[in-house]
């Protein structure tokens, strides 16, 4: 079986991710580190769920609810990396790396949200 795009991405991601905070000083890794961690795991996370929604039957607003949390995790994340950056935990090629794979991950998000909406959601307005 052939993994979704977004899937392969994210996880590259997050084994890149991790190992990259453990290295922050100690005094933010229980502060910066953790939340960036447990913000791109939820994603993750979030996206397994919504995967899971989308089987024949299921409520496509729920599953596109799912998938609104995972952008504002998305979101969360790149503050996260861009303070990291500011103060100096990551270097300016990292954040560079980083930034090009959330950027490529938010677009196969909001593709996946468009699909959704275009099948049309119960109590939806059209654009």
């Amino acid at each position: 079986m052939r993994q979704s795009p977004i899937f392969v991405k994210t996880y590259d991601f997050l084994q890149w991710l991790l190992p990259l905070t453990a290295r922050f000083p100690k005094s933010q890794r229980f502060l910066l580190a953790e939340r960036l961690g447990v913000a791109a795991l939820d994603f993750y996370e979030r996206l397994q769920r919504a995967a899971l929604g989308e089987q024949p039957g299921s409520d496509p607003a729920a599953t596109l609810a799912l998938l609104n949390e995972a952008d504002l995790l998305l979101h969360r994340q790149r503050f996260y990396l861009r303070l990291s950056h500011d103060l100096l935990f990551i270097s300016a090629g990292q954040y560079e790396h980083a930034v090009r794979q959330m950027d490529e991950i938010g677009r196969l998000l909001g593709g996946w949200m468009r699909r959704l909406k275009e099948k049309g959601i119960p109590g939806e307005l059209p654009p």
